[in-house]
C-alpha cells in the first residue's frame, strides 16, 4: 500500500512549472548546469530558458544538450561576466524578448558566485578596488539583475514569480580566511529577505545547497589559509561526505514544486 508521504512525492513528480521564463546565472558548470538540466524537464513547450555564464563554449555545449532533449523549449545564452557594468543589461535585453502575456511563471536563479581569495586573512585586505570588484560580482549584480527582472515582470494576476538565491552556510556562520565569500553570502541573504518583505506576492527563497563536489570545492580545500578548515574539507572529500549537484538540485526542485516555504526563508539542504 502506498503511504501518505509516497503519495505526496508521486504527485510532486507529476507537476511542472508551466509555461515559464527561467533565468539561471552561473549556468555553465556545477550546480547551475545541473539546475538548468533539471528545470528544462519541468517547463512546458514555449517556455524560455536563459542561461548566463562567462564561458561561451560551455554554454553552447549545454544549449546543444538541452535542445536535443526538449522540443519546444527556447534556449537563449548570454555570455557575460556579471562583475562587469554591461553584463546585467545583456541579460535584461534577452529577457525583454519575452512578454509576460506569453508565460504563467517566472523564475530567476541567482546562482553565479565566486569564492574569492581564501588564501589570506582579513587583515590583508587593504585594497579597496579588490574588495569592490568582488562585491560587484557577488552582491551588486544580483541586486541589479533581480531589480531589473522585477521591473520587466511586475506583479500580475496569473503570473507566478519566484526568485531563488543560491546561498550557503557561510551566510550564517563565519569561516576563517573566507571573509569575502562569507560577507557576500550574508549580504545576499539579507538582500533577499528584504525583498520578501517588500514584495508580498513574490516567492523568495535563500537555498543553501550543502557541500558540493565542484571545482570551487577543489580550489577551496587546496588554497584555504585556515588549516583547520582546510583539513575539515579534505576529510569531507576523502570520506565521501560531499554532495553531488544532482542530489542537491533535486531537493531544491521538490521545495519549489511544493511551494509551501516561508518567503524569504533560508533553507539548507540538511534542513529538508
Amino acid at each position: 500500500m502506498e503511504t501518505g508521504s509516497e503519495s505526496n512525492l508521486a504527485s510532486l513528480e507529476k507537476k511542472d512549472f508551466g509555461k515559464a521564463l527561467c533565468i539561471i546565472t552561473g549556468a555553465s558548470k556545477g550546480f547551475g548546469r545541473c539546475l538548468a538540466q533539471e528545470m528544462s524537464t519541468l517547463l512546458k513547450p514555449g517556455s524560455v530558458l536563459i542561461l548566463v555564464a562567462r564561458s561561451a563554449d560551455k554554454l553552447r555545449e549545454l544549449e546543444t544538450i538541452l535542445s536535443s532533449q526538449r522540443d519546444g523549449l527556447v534556449i537563449r545564452c548570454v555570455v557575460a561576466d556579471l562583475g562587469q557594468n554591461d553584463a546585467v543589461e545583456s541579460v535584461l535585453s534577452e529577457a525583454r524578448k519575452t512578454s509576460s502575456s506569453d508565460i504563467n511563471s517566472l523564475f530567476l536563479f541567482n546562482n553565479a558566485a565566486s569564492l574569492g581569495d581564501v588564501s589570506r586573512h582579513v587583515r590583508s585586505f587593504t585594497d579597496v578596488n579588490e574588495v569592490n570588484e568582488y562585491l560587484s560580482m557577488n552582491v551588486s549584480s544580483a541586486l541589479c539583475l533581480t531589480a531589473g527582472i522585477l521591473q520587466l515582470f511586475p506583479a500580475d494576476v496569473g503570473l507566478h514569480r519566484c526568485v531563488v538565491n543560491v546561498s550557503s552556510l557561510c551566510a550564517l556562520q563565519p569561516f576563517p580566511s573566507w571573509v569575502l565569500y562569507c560577507t557576500g553570502k550574508a549580504a545576499r541573504n539579507m538582500m533577499f529577505r528584504v525583498l520578501a518583505k517588500e514584495e508580498c506576492d513574490l516567492r523568495v527563497l535563500n537555498y543553501a545547497p550543502g557541500p558540493l563536489e565542484t571545482d570551487m570545492q577543489v580550489y577551496a580545500r587546496t588554497n584555504t589559509a585556515d588549516e583547520g578548515l582546510r583539513t575539515s574539507m579534505a576529510a569531507m572529500h576523502s570520506e565521501g561526505r560531499l554532495l553531488t549537484c544532482e542530489v542537491s538540485v533535486g531537493k531544491l526542485i521538490k521545495v519549489l514544486l511544493k511551494d509551501d516555504y516561508e518567503s524569504g526563508a533560508h533553507l539548507d539542504f540538511y534542513d529538508l
